[in-house]
């Protein structure tokens, strides 16, 4: 088949940012005496610096009644330790210019700092001091739960597209522990206590329990000389490591129906597939990826082309498909009726089947596929412009179980893939026996 030669320009474009992915930025490991393993990745393009520490906890750890912990405990740490007082620790990298923040994830947690190189001392010892000695007092605790209820009430409850995915979540996930929010149910933040945090942080928060992540302009030896200053002192301590949590093979059609203070009705569907931990192979994952930009990843994907410019039956429509989960992933296309259509959400829901059987029954065309690869790829290599993606992405590879090098072979697994696997792909995952749907109406319509 010949290609066009707007796919042509497409990939001569593309070949001088294939050229910069590679070789890849030098990249080291090493583990500390407590179990603590670093990973330095030496990106000298600028004077800056990231320190990434991830813990692997997050929400899907979480047993039912205990909703929230991880957050609350991300929230708590900066509130002192043997060496600062409250707030004491986020005013001297505020001093120093510094960027810094922590967030929680179904499957980890972690904490970030950007600074100049010569700082990153600075970093390790407040880091290594709240890692180890976090006070969590109760008079701390109780105010700061207050902040966390009115961050769901204002993010969750007041947010219709936020709550929708977590109905969506409650939903899809039958057997799965990622049904959990990670900024927890309001019923369970309202009984969470510092003794639950406090267990929570005693066997979770342990050095073999981490990865140390360092990128940017720095070099192994300064790395690891400031890792065994700082955190190498660190007692090794035992922590529980819970199984992935995996979903029912085919769990069968579930659907459920949203009332809302929306301008139109919304549709989101959502089928179970797996991640790259737990699927039997990886080229089915890159297969699902590439069929995610093919769907919606860009104005000429078919959803978006055809429903959303050409039928305009859809105001909106989008695909999300995330291969980095410890468990079981979700593959989900999201999209909002068009204001001046009166159509029903199951006739809307029926296009979008149409569109879905045609890559479950017959490949996608060689030039089609080369085009959704060419722009994964580019965003892959654009990606790696930032450090802080760098290090989130060698973070997050090593907190859900697999080796920070599949970074490295990412768009040669990406270039594997042939229209056969994406359509061996579609009639294995997008399946009814497999999909969650979420109708939200306009609140007081039948719509």
């Amino acid at each position: 088949m010949d290609i066009p030669r707007s796919t042509l320009l497409l990939f001569t474009w593309l070949l001088p940012f294939l050229a910069l992915a590679d070789p890849a930025q030098p990249t080291h490991q090493f583990t500390l005496g407590n179990g603590l393993k670093v990973l330095v990745r030496e990106d000298h393009r600028a004077p800056v610096v990231t320190s990434r520490l991830w813990l692997k906890v997050g929400s899907s750890h979480e047993l039912p009644g205990q909703s929230g912990l991880s957050h609350a405990l991300e929230h708590m740490l900066y509130k002192g330790s043997s060496k600062t007082c409250q707030g004491e620790a986020a005013a001297i990298l505020d001093n120093l210019g510094a960027s810094h923040n922590a967030f929680t994830d179904k499957d980890a947690t972690a904490h970030y700092q950007t600074l100049q190189p010569h700082q990153l001392g600075v970093a390790f010892e407040l880091m290594a001091d709240l890692f180890a000695t976090a006070r969590l007092r109760t008079e701390d605790f109780i105010p700061e739960l207050s902040v966390i209820q009115e961050e769901r009430r204002q993010q969750v409850d007041d947010n219709p597209e936020e709550m929708a995915q977590e109905h969506l979540a409650s939903l899809a996930f039958s057997a799965s522990s990622y049904r959990t929010p990670i900024i927890g149910w309001m019923h369970d933040l309202q009984r969470l206590t510092a003794e639950d945090l406090r267990r929570w942080f005693q066997t979770r928060y342990a050095p073999g329990n981490a990865t140390l992540v360092v990128v940017g302009d720095v070099t192994l030896d300064k790395v690891q000389t400031l890792a065994e200053r700082y955190f190498g002192p660190l007692p090794a301590k035992p922590f529980i490591t819970p199984r992935p949590s995996l979903e029912l093979a085919e769990p069968g059609e579930r659907k459920m129906v949203l009332h809302q203070a929306i301008p139109t009705p919304r549709l989101i569907m959502s089928f179970n597939v797996p991640s790259l931990v737990t699927a039997e192979n990886r080229r089915s994952v890159h297969a699902l990826r590439l069929l995610d930009t093919l769907l919606a990843g860009s104005n000429s994907a078919r959803l978006l082309k055809r429903l959303q410019f050409n039928d305009r039956l859809f105001s909106g429509i989008s695909s999300d498909y995330s291969p980095l989960y410890r468990g079981d992933s979700l593959f989900t296309l999201s999209a909002q009726l068009h204001s001046q259509r009166t159509i029903h959400l199951d006739q809307a829901q029926a296009r979008i089947w149409e569109v879905l059987d045609e890559f479950r029954t017959t490949p996608p065309d060689i030039a089609e596929l080369e085009r959704a690869r060419t722009l994964l790829i580019a965003r892959q290599i654009y990606d790696q412009d930032s450090i802080g993606h760098q290090a989130d992405r060698l973070g997050l590879l090593e907190s859900i179980g697999l080796s920070w090098r599949l970074m490295d072979e990412d768009v040669d697994e990406l270039k594997q893939v042939t229209p056969a696997d994406i359509q061996q792909a579609a009639a294995k995952y997008l399946t009814r026996q497999r999909l969650s749907t979420v109708h939200i109406r306009v609140e007081n319509t039948d719509a």
